[in-house]
């Protein structure tokens, strides 16, 4: 029983995944009829169809994925099969079904996704060893989400994501940028911090995936900045190096990302501040966020 639950979740984690990375719909492959299993003559009059099977999809995809080609060669062709109904997965039918959620429903469900985080046991060694989960904080309205790696020994004592040096620097960012910390959301792919501040493991960030996807579903935000290459290459599931991915507008679904380097390693690098702040204003050009002129 606990395998099912397990896989349940897994697949539902994957729908939300697919969902908000815009992949709408599943495609049907109709396989070449078997000889040893149905006669030739009997396929013209019916068609047995698997379950569909989808290809795995990066969360940067945008279209749905066309289906295969008709089945060619000898074989007699299969029956004519009627169009289905678009595939809807839980989340987008949700969506679908309910108006843009108000501040309090959006606080009222961030709330319940914060309840289940602090009960989380997903990951033995980071209960073993946190002294609390980091949610995240911040405008359940804003327009704009900042996306962390995970929390450190600060945030892991005062349950709040970027504090200490390096969320000092992110609030010199921030007013840089004429915004405050309660002008945006932030919050971390994990929500434990990793014994060490080592790496996020795979498995730890497939076991937070879901939080995160929910905080965003309720947020909607139409930006999320990524800070550090942990952030960027887990939401848009890719390899790709930091150096490459910042500097240019991606895509979460309908979300715009922009990619840049992590605060506490600009307290390391001060020369990738420069960077840093040609990604911040790149951002804040797609926002319509004017900056004030550079002083001379």
């Amino acid at each position: 029983m606990d395998q099912r639950r397990q896989l349940q979740r897994l697949v539902l984690q994957r729908l939300e995944s697919l969902h908000l990375a815009g992949v709408l719909d599943l495609p049907r492959r109709v396989p070449r009829p078997r000889g040893d299993v149905v006669p030739a003559a009997a396929s013209a009059g019916a068609v047995h169809v698997p379950a569909p099977v989808a290809p795995p999809a990066k969360p940067v995809r945008t279209a749905p994925v066309p289906p295969e080609a008709a089945v060619s060669g000898g074989a007699a062709p299969p029956a004519a099969i009627a169009p289905e109904p678009r595939i809807l997965f839980p989340v987008e039918r949700e969506m679908a079904s309910t108006p843009t959620l108000s501040r309090a429903q959006r606080l009222e469900g961030l709330d319940q996704v914060s309840r289940e985080v602090a009960h989380c046991r997903r990951c033995a060694e980071l209960v073993a060893t946190r002294t609390q989960t980091v949610f995240g904080t911040g405008n359940p309205m804003a327009r704009l989400v900042f996306l962390g790696e995970a929390p450190g020994a600060d945030e892991d004592r005062q349950g709040e994501p970027f504090v200490g040096r390096a969320g000092q620097l992110l609030n010199d960012i921030l007013a840089a940028c004429t915004l405050k910390r309660e002008d945006v959301y932030i919050l971390n792919i994990l929500k434990c911090r990793p014994p060490g501040n080592r790496a996020p493991q795979p498995q730890e960030v497939s076991n937070c995936r879901d939080y995160l996807l929910r905080q965003l579903e309720i947020i909607r935000p139409e930006f999320i900045c990524c800070l550090g290459a942990v952030a960027a290459q887990n939401l848009l599931d890719t390899t790709t190096p930091i150096g490459q991915l910042r500097g240019r507008i991606h895509q979460f679904g309908q979300i715009k990302v922009v990619a840049t380097y992590h605060p506490a390693y600009l307290l390391r690098n001060q020369s990738a501040k420069r960077l840093t702040w040609d990604d911040m204003k790149m951002l804040m050009r797609a926002m319509g966020i004017k900056l004030p002129a550079k002083k001379k």
